[in-house]
């Protein structure tokens, strides 16, 4: 029998620290990230049961859902807000763990200043109270969203119980089309599987699309890996992770990097490994994609018709209240629907590449008076990245403002709702009825597309407004 075992297993397995038969296994986690939301009530479970927190340096904690985006150096109104930011810092500054709280250089949505601070590196299991932790299994890391009683598992122990998911691996061949992003590819898979068609198992994706994507890129598409309700998505190191990493404040040094690229260069799946799933796309399929229903999975085409009820996996009854909530009819053209607001950003699509895609369709255009426009970089680092490439300039000279950085109208969380009724082209995750907040209605694109969109104030097929000197 063939020894040969995939990346999921390899990482996985190296963390096992008790097998229950029958049961989960006792996962050792590395990287700890904690946020001002899902925290505070597994600090209080501590105390009443008089419990330390074990490993204080191995969790992380920044300040990002229930943030305001404007006006930060003012204190919080909010009061909900206010005490969990407070409850925060204080949590932090008992136990000695590293917080970068609003206002701090370094803050930003916690799946964006992981990476880019290098506390994510290959190999790693990594949780965080909140679903989107998945974005790290960009490096070839395992890592997943937990709940708060698991959070205070995790402070507690630095352990987790966790069942073994099913192993899939998604393999997509081929060179992508003109003004396709990450973003897209994650959003066709999607659409092609359904909201649940990975449920049960982590998704390992493989083939030229990920290995030519940027770091940035597969951290988009990882990002998404929840909305086909998988566990979580990775991708193999390579290269490419490594030159992202190395150099990176937190990233190992001298000697310490030698002898961890040595391994991380052993985690990849061997080439007899079996998963329990194997799918495959084209690159050639896959166009601008955006989503008309009330869940990921409900997207096509952007130059395509939304799909009549019999064509559509989910089920006619959910599918027709899916399309009476966004009051889309079935056969209706997507392209020339008007928009109300705009939405870049999010630990989907916060990162410098976004905006910098974002920019190069918008450059010497005008935004649509239609528009609302939120453009909410994913730190402070992004930030400065933004106004230091010039991106900025390109952004004021159109009619945009740039916001301060948090998950803003991501969730519905802080002061950026979309108002209720209101149609909103989104680069965030998530598209459920009143995600973007009460009655208000989401469709989920790329920045390509959420550009095109901004400066025509209708659904536009990006490719028509790019020029020879955008991103390909």
């Amino acid at each position: 029998m063939s020894n040969a075992t995939t990346l999921f297993d390899k990482v996985w397995d190296a963390h096992v620290v008790r097998h229950i038969d029958d049961g989960p296994d006792v996962l050792f986690i590395d990287r700890h990230f904690i946020h001002e939301v899902t925290s505070p009530v597994a600090f209080l479970g501590l105390e009443k049961r008089g419990i330390p927190v074990l490993y204080p340096q191995r969790t992380f904690a920044t300040a990002d859902h229930n943030t305001p985006t404007m006006h930060q150096d003012q204190p919080v109104k909010d009061p909900l807000s206010a005490n969990q930011l407070a409850a925060l810092s204080s949590n932090a500054a008992k136990w000695g763990i590293s917080l970068w709280a609003l206002g701090s250089p370094k803050n930003g949505i916690v799946h964006v200043v992981g990476p880019e601070n290098g506390i994510t590196q290959p190999g790693m299991t990594i949780v965080c109270g909140d679903s989107h932790t998945s974005t790290h299994g960009a490096f070839g890391c395992i890592a997943f969203g937990i709940g708060t009683s698991e959070v205070e598992m995790v402070l507690s122990s630095q352990c987790i119980m966790q069942p073994k998911p099913k192993k899939m691996r998604i393999t997509i061949n081929g060179k992508l089309g003109k003004g396709v992003l990450p973003k897209d590819v994650a959003l066709y898979m999607i659409s092609r599987i359904t909201a649940s068609g990975a449920t049960g198992y982590f998704v390992e994706y493989a083939g030229e699309v990920f290995e030519n994507m940027s770091m940035e890129g597969r951290m988009t598409v990882c990002n998404m890996s929840i909305e086909m309700g998988a566990r979580g998505g990775m991708i193999a190191p390579d290269q490419t992770t490594f030159d992202y990493v190395n150099g990176k404040e937190k990233a190992p040094k001298g000697e310490a990097w030698d002898k961890a690229l040595a391994y991380w260069k052993t985690l990849k799946t061997d080439e007899d490994a079996v998963f329990d799933k194997e799918l495959h796309f084209d690159a050639a399929d896959i166009e601008p994609q955006i989503t008309y229903g009330t869940n990921p999975g409900l997207g096509t085409g952007i130059t395509h018709q939304i799909p009549k009820a019999s064509e559509v996996k989910d089920g006619e009854a959910s599918y027709k209240k899916s399309l009476a909530y966004m009051d889309f009819e079935e056969g209706q053209p997507l392209i020339g629907k008007k928009i109300d607001y705009v939405f870049l950003g999010s630990c989907t699509n916060g990162r410098i590449e976004d905006f910098r895609a974002f920019a190069s369709i918008v450059k010497g255009k005008k935004k649509a008076d239609n528009i609302t426009a939120w453009l909410v970089p994913g730190s402070h680092i992004v930030e400065e990245q933004i106004k230091a490439e010039g991106i900025l300039d390109i952004l004021n000279e159109a009619g945009f403002e740039l916001r301060q950085p948090g998950c803003s109208a991501c969730l519905a969380m802080n002061e950026d709702k979309i108002p209720a009724g209101k149609y909103a082209v989104s680069t965030s995750n998530r598209n459920f009825e009143g995600r973007q907040g009460p009655g208000a209605r989401t469709l989920l694109a790329s920045p390509y597309v959420a550009a095109a969109v901004a400066v025509t104030g209708v659904v536009t097929d990006p490719r028509e407004l790019m020029t020879e000197g955008a991103m390909a």
